[in-house]
């Protein structure tokens, strides 16, 4: 539900757990023409919240026994069940490792994934990195790029700093072993992809994220102070209150191998756990990207933002066109990277007509919103199931240097892409929104840091430029070290505290049967595939008021369907399996998607809509979500864990 709310201070926000927009929302003076991202009052009140006192498992100061804290702090850290960190880091991708290699020169450092530490969308991320590296460059001119894709919707604050810094961050890559490709003069080859007016992208021929993620991980796994605890889930954030403010303790997560609860206890935690892909039906997110991280933010009164621009990348592998089809349905779709259109690939429909110059006259190097819409429009049009994308006119030994990646694995499926076109289809590929953070990563809930696509820091506005998603993720983990640190320092970890939240227990075939275990991983296996189909149907490409609504309606349906069949079969509150808790931040996040969807009456970016579609001035503003009463709200949108002595925190 939309509302507009006259907003005074931070904790206003925490009242009505509503949607707002519109020019009320804001503090007096608000200029559609100037940065409006940050002019929410809530962004100067988080910074100066850091500083004021702590509860719950902290208390003030740095006394001159740190180190003997230290010492008991590993000694704690023996135990199976409860560990104390320093600082926590909820994801294995390039924010989450760039964050602990740096604030590992301070403290200790968990880093928790939920699969191997190499499985996440970084790995997956073939374009590569944007930077102004060429002299013909400039900050200016990438600034103005990123506001054009973004629809004007970018914060310009946040625009200038990442475009500023990327290039350092590039070189820091560099220096730590990251190997990207060179031209024959020596110089990193850069190259352009859609929406970018100089050639600015630095990669290692189509598996950049690959080689980035090898370089971190590498040094992370050298480094003493860090400990990688790979096949844990996370469930939620551990949170107390503190007067009006939420304070971040830690998380507890399920060892996926052991079927066991494990709760990290930390002073600072940072969220980089990715993005949602799995959403939808069709996505070239890893199987790991269920929306963990935003769902858990949500539950645990953390500010939300932008959830309506959900970035679907045009050229996504379609296997129904090639000539040996998958045996088996891919876990997540193959992509196609922008830059094959940036080296010069063209689109056609089956009937070998070129369209992209009918919908703009920037043609193939349209933002991806639009190449995306497009392909979308043709597909509907001529009831046909994919495009084709076309590189052979390029001299194969230049395609098979720049997309080996690709070309191998189009080959495996019997299409050779410097002889014929690669048939492609738009998939779900980038959040877009997500937790709400300001120039540090710092977000409304005290100890709480994010970094990476799980982050909405309004770079991005309503559609993100290629290859600025890395980027961003390497610039705001370096930016949230600072505060983290100091934070760290000033406060002290209470081993005792482990105990004040209720642990989840898991669920298992002997504690509620065998075959209501069955029934209920069946039921959720179907539910899943339903949400997906439902998102796909009604809060694609083009959307509807209608659509919407109807999206809103099903997926509440689902959910009680779903939850009331847990709950009816020996399912508890604090009861947790892996599937069921993906299924539950599967559902929270599609209606964060759908709410802010429907609260956004005009087209703009990513999201388009039939019944608005024209770009409103007075619209130019960002999609707020805030927290929901957790009295009311719905297994997948309540915290498990109760805080068992509220006053033992204060």
């Amino acid at each position: 539900m939309a509302t507009h709310v006259s907003v005074g201070n931070i904790h206003d926000l925490y009242l009505s757990g509503q949607v707002y927009r519109g020019q009320d929302s804001w503090s007096s003076g608000f200029n559609f023409r100037a940065n409006s991202f940050r002019d929410l009052s809530w962004s100067s009140c988080v910074s100066k919240s850091l500083k004021s006192e702590r509860c719950g498992c902290y208390s003030r100061g740095v006394s001159s026994s740190n180190e003997s804290l230290k010492l008991s702090i590993r000694a704690a850290s023996s135990s199976s069940t409860t560990k104390y960190y320093d600082f926590t880091v909820i994801g294995s991708g390039v924010a989450g490792l760039r964050y602990a290699l740096e604030v590992a020169k301070q403290g200790n450092v968990a880093v928790i994934t939920k699969d191997e530490p190499h499985e996440s969308n970084t790995n997956y991320a073939q374009g590569g990195v944007s930077a102004v590296l060429c002299p013909l460059d400039s900050v200016e001119s990438h600034m103005q790029d990123t506001m054009v894709a973004g629809a004007h919707l970018c914060d310009e604050d946040t625009v200038r700093v990442v475009c500023t810094e990327g290039p350092e961050r590039i070189r820091e890559l560099i220096a730590m072993g990251a190997s990207f490709d060179h031209g024959e003069d020596g110089n990193l080859h850069l190259a352009r992809e859609g929406g970018h007016s100089h050639h600015r992208i630095v990669h290692a021929a189509d598996m950049t994220g690959r080689e980035i993620e090898r370089a971190l991980l590498e040094a992370v796994l050298n480094d003493p102070n860090i400990s990688v605890f790979k096949h844990h889930f996370a469930i939620d954030l551990l949170t107390s209150q503190d007067g009006l403010n939420t304070v971040c303790h830690g998380v507890d997560t399920l060892n996926i191998k052991t079927n066991e609860v494990v709760r990290f206890i930390s002073k600072v935690t940072l969220l980089a756990s990715g993005g949602a892909g799995h959403i939808y039906p069709s996505t070239t997110n890893p199987l790991v990207a269920t929306g963990d991280g935003m769902a858990m933010a949500h539950r645990a009164q953390a500010v939300i933002s932008n959830m309506e621009f959900v970035q679907f990348h045009p050229t996504a592998l379609a296997d129904e066109g090639l000539p040996i089809r998958p045996q088996t349905a891919r876990e997540n779709a193959f992509l196609i990277t922008e830059a094959v259109r940036g080296d010069g690939g063209i689109l056609y429909n089956l009937a070998m007509e070129r369209f992209m110059p009918v919908y703009d006259e920037r043609a193939e190097l349209a933002p991806r919103d639009v190449v995306a819409r497009s392909i979308d429009d043709q597909l509907k049009k001529r009831k046909e199931k994919y495009v084709l994308l076309d590189i052979s006119h390029k001299p194969r030994e230049k395609i098979l240097a720049h997309f080996p990646n690709i070309a191998s694995e189009c080959l495996r499926h019997g299409l050779d892409i410097t002889r014929q076109a690669i048939p492609v289809v738009p998939a779900a590929h980038y959040m877009c929104g997500g937790v709400r953070a300001g120039l540090q990563g710092e977000t409304n809930v005290l100890g709480l840091f994010v970094a990476g696509e799980v982050a909405c820091t309004g770079l991005h506005g309503a559609n993100r430029l290629a290859s600025n998603s890395l980027l961003e993720a390497l610039v705001f983990a370096r930016r949230a070290v600072q505060p983290s640190t100091e934070l760290m320092k000033s406060t002290r970890l209470d081993l005792s505290a482990s105990e004040k939240w209720t642990r989840p227990v898991v669920a298992t075939a002997r504690s509620l049967g065998e075959e209501v275990m069955s029934k209920i991983l069946a039921l959720t296996r179907e539910v899943r595939r339903e949400l997906q189909g439902v998102m796909w149907k009604y809060v694609g490409i083009v959307r509807s008021t209608t659509r919407l609504n109807t999206a809103e309606r099903k997926i509440a349906e689902l959910e009680a369907k779903w939850e009331t069949f847990l709950f009816e079969h020996g399912w508890e509150q604090t009861v947790v399996a892996l599937e069921a808790c993906e299924m539950r931040n599967l559902f929270c996040c599609a209606k964060l998607v759908v709410s802010s969807a429907l609260a956004r009456h005009e087209s703009r970016g990513l999201h388009y809509t039939t019944d608005f579609p024209f770009v409103e001035e007075s619209k130019r503003i960002p999609t707020i979500i805030l927290p929901s009463s957790p009295t009311t709200a719905s297994w997948s949108s309540r915290q498990l864990q109760n805080i068992s002595s509220t006053t033992s925190l204060i």
